[in-house]
């Protein structure tokens, strides 16, 4: 088996955990998607809950072709850039969280509240928003999706493989009480 720092992990992932369990978790994502609002709150327990013996990382894969308007597109990218612009002052995981914890739809007075309230340097926050500077890696993580085969989100890999999660999100975990059983 796989250990996480074995895999195609590379320094623009965002990983909690333990980073040398020999369990990993991959998960696609994004902030306007749907389903993966629905799911979120079951990964981060998935990711609490399993830390201690795998690794949990998370990729933006922003998906303009199922937002109906292109400016819900736009807005999918830029939450994915507000939270790598709160990664660059290391402070993704909490932008993360705020960013589903919000109370409305997303928009630049949204991103910019939820920075102001996990303690980021605004003037920075707003120039990396501003001139974009993190659209580059968001859009390496939706092509590495893209070459892993990821179509859609909530997509996970466990360990290397897909986890089907067609049918639900317990089917996710069942995964990994099996992957830990076999560890």
């Amino acid at each position: 088996m796989l250990k996480a720092n074995d895999t195609l992990f590379d320094a623009s992932d965002h990983r909690l955990g333990n980073l040398d369990a020999p369990l990993w978790l991959l998960e696609y994502g994004d902030y306007e998607g749907p389903f993966y609002i629905q799911a979120e709150p079951l990964t981060r327990h998935l990711a609490k809950t399993y830390g201690g013996r795998m690794t949990f990382a998370f990729r933006h894969f922003t998906q303009a072709e199922i937002h109906p308007h292109a400016e819900l597109a736009e807005l999918a990218e830029l939450a994915a850039e507000a939270a790598e612009a709160a990664a660059a002052q290391s402070r993704f995981w909490p932008m993360h969280a705020r960013l589903f914890d919000r109370p409305h739809r997303l928009e630049p007075s949204v991103f910019a509240g939820c920075a102001a309230s996990i303690g980021l340097d605004m003037l920075r926050f707003a120039g990396d928003l501003g001139d974009r500077v993190h659209t580059g890696p968001v859009q390496s993580h939706r092509l590495a999706g893209e070459r892993m085969g990821v179509r859609a989100t909530q997509t996970c890999f466990l360990s290397g493989s897909i986890v089907d999660i067609s049918f639900g999100l317990q089917h996710l975990e069942a995964a990994i009480q099996r992957e830990l059983v076999q560890a």
